[in-house]
């Protein structure tokens, strides 16, 4: 196994910078302290806007081809840094190592797409001449860096959630202050490791742990000209309440359901929703929370359901063998206990799991009929819990799916053609896979969701139009 460093520095306008080593991060699994890091302060947050603004200028110069080259050392340096990267992951966020590699994998095509991308930064030309006052005329655009950005991600995706705010940021030129999570900053600090390599203006990238309080300096702060946050929704309507004039990309909480009509292929729809509901204990904006069945396969697929859960190995996530690992904190696994424990109360039947352990290592667990506005059901688990429904008709599944306040993505297992683009045009998320589960995403897909689960889109592409501004030309030829 790789070995982690003691202490981290965090990156202040490109550089290094060790002014204390009084964050702690622990390991998920043991609870002991694995490293400490700097954390800023804010005389160290001001500094780095301040440098994000001095390097607006030649960031928005730089050549596409030299943006591409920044982002493809990253893609090189992560390759050569793989097993170090996988390995942080399973000590600061208790991530299982397959999972993690698969994240590191995932960190890689995001930054290559980015790279990909930077050189596409299209405009258009436009004719003016569409009545007789404008015969003469003609207009283009082009799209212009919007500025210095400001960027707070998650403990979840240490590394991938972090490098779909860094790599957009990079590939149109905007300079950017990013506040990780405190429980995970690892993941993007060696990515400022990484980038300090680099030939970027000084100025262009700040990673900076900090506080809670911390945030609302990379909130409201007006030479920051956009916010973009993922994290949990009551902090991010929070954040953009205080965010004042700037555009503000929130990619908040989820409960999303899974439909699995009497058509589907129950081998595969089995393997993955397990998958969807049990990876990395559940901790995901997109996990499958909310299973609807048809009555006609219920009974049998709810066997099959169990049957297959209470195969999952837990324990420590360094071990191949474990698919299972530590939620976050002693205190979120706690939480999501005791959801579990009052939904029964409320007359839900527990199926199978619900037990915990070791303070936060919690059972995979199947609830089955959940009262609609128990917490088991109505707010966004975010730990290792799945539950159980039925259904008739395939409106009444989609109804139900529609049930919630969260809105990101939902999956519907099913042959039928004609049920599949029912889905598309009924379901209020942000999107719907067919024949897999809600957690599955691709890093150039339009991702993001509606009503309590954020605003506005990530994946590559997307991120670099919220990233930019459109500036206009028209010209009168004489």
């Amino acid at each position: 196994m790789p070995q982690l460093k003691d202490t981290y520095p965090l990156y202040l306008n490109n550089k290094a910078a060790q002014p204390n080593t009084d964050l702690e991060v622990t390991d998920k699994f043991t609870g002991e302290v694995a490293f400490r890091t700097a954390l800023a302060t804010p005389d160290v947050i001001e500094e780095a806007i301040a440098g994000a603004v001095r390097a607006a200028e030649p960031m928005a110069k730089m050549a596409s081809f030299e943006r591409k080259a920044v982002l493809e050392h990253c893609v090189k340096r992560f390759r050569e840094r793989y097993d170090e990267l996988a390995y942080s992951l399973c000590v600061e966020a208790g991530k299982p190592i397959k999972d993690a590699e698969g994240e590191v994998d995932r960190l890689i095509d995001t930054f290559q797409i980015a790279a990909e991308e930077s050189t596409r930064n299209y405009g258009e030309v436009q004719p003016l001449d569409i009545s007789a006052r404008a015969k003469g005329y003609m207009g283009m655009w082009k799209r212009v860096p919007i500025g210095p950005c400001s960027f707070i991600s998650p403990f979840n995706f240490p590394l991938n959630l972090a490098a779909h705010k860094i790599a957009p940021a990079i590939a149109v030129g905007c300079p950017f202050v990013m506040k990780p999570a405190s429980k995970t900053p690892l993941g993007a600090l060696i990515m400022g490791e990484v980038l300090a390599e680099t030939d970027l203006p000084e100025g262009a990238f700040s990673i900076l742990p900090a506080s809670r309080d911390g945030a609302d300096l990379f909130t409201v702060d007006e030479r920051l000209k956009l916010l973009s946050f993922t994290g949990s929704p009551g902090v991010g309507w929070a954040l953009k309440a205080k965010a004042g004039k700037k555009p503000v990309i929130l990619e908040l909480g989820g409960n999303a359901a899974v439909i699995v009509d009497k058509d589907a292929d129950l081998d595969h729809a089995l393997e993955r929703i397990i998958f969807g509901a049990f990876y990395q204990s559940g901790q995901s904006c997109i996990g499958v929370q909310r299973i609807i069945i048809h009555e006609d396969i219920y009974d049998t697929f709810k066997d099959m359901l169990i049957a297959k859960t209470k195969t999952l190995v837990s324990g420590d996530p360094k071990d191949r063998d474990t698919f299972i690992g530590p939620m976050i904190s002693d205190k979120e696994a706690g939480r999501l206990k005791g959801w579990i424990d009052d939904a029964v109360s409320q007359g839900a039947s527990l199926l199978c799991g619900g037990g915990l352990s070791n303070g936060n290592m919690l059972e995979a667990t199947l609830l089955e009929n959940v009262p609609a506005k128990a917490d088991a059901n109505w707010e966004e688990a975010f730990g290792p819990l799945a539950n159980l429904s039925k259904f008739s008709d395939f409106n009444q599944a989609l109804e139900q799916v529609n049930h919630s306040k969260f809105g990101l993505q939902a999956g519907v297992f099913t042959r039928d053609l004609h049920q599949v683009l029912d889905a598309w045009d009924t379901l209020d998320v942000g999107g719907v896979v067919v024949n897999d589960v809600s957690s599955y995403r691709v890093d150039n897909m339009p991702y993001g969701g509606v009503k309590d689960s954020g605003l506005g889109r990530e994946g590559i592409r997307f991120a670099m139009e919220d990233m930019t501004e459109i500036r206009n030309l028209v010209i009168r030829r004489l």
